[in-house]
């Protein structure tokens, strides 16, 4: 393996990585507003048995996807910087 290949193989994952972050957070941004949509339902519409449950199982299921992605998102920056360090760790040994 040369090394632009190496180059161009790490910038292609680190790529691919913050792309996929990217869809992660548009995942936390529907989540976020299904939870906004549950609590709007739940205030407006708490006299009624439907409208109150509605809101309710729509809020959680919000606030528990927004945990999962989130999470999510935190580990995949996590993950990001340690393929960054490992790539600058490999030019570096290259260029000794």
């Amino acid at each position: 393996m040369t090394k632009q290949e190496m180059v161009q193989g790490y910038e292609e994952e680190i790529n691919y990585q913050k792309h996929m972050l990217e869809n992660l957070g548009r995942w936390f941004s529907l989540f976020f507003i299904l939870a906004s949509i549950g609590i709007v339902l739940y205030y407006f519409f708490s006299a009624s048995l439907f409208g109150l449950v509605t809101g309710l199982i729509l809020t959680s299921l919000g606030i528990l996807g927004m945990l999962i992605f989130g999470y999510g998102i935190y580990k995949g920056r996590l993950n990001v910087q340690k393929v960054i360090a490992d790539f600058e760790l490999k030019l570096s040994h290259l260029q000794k």
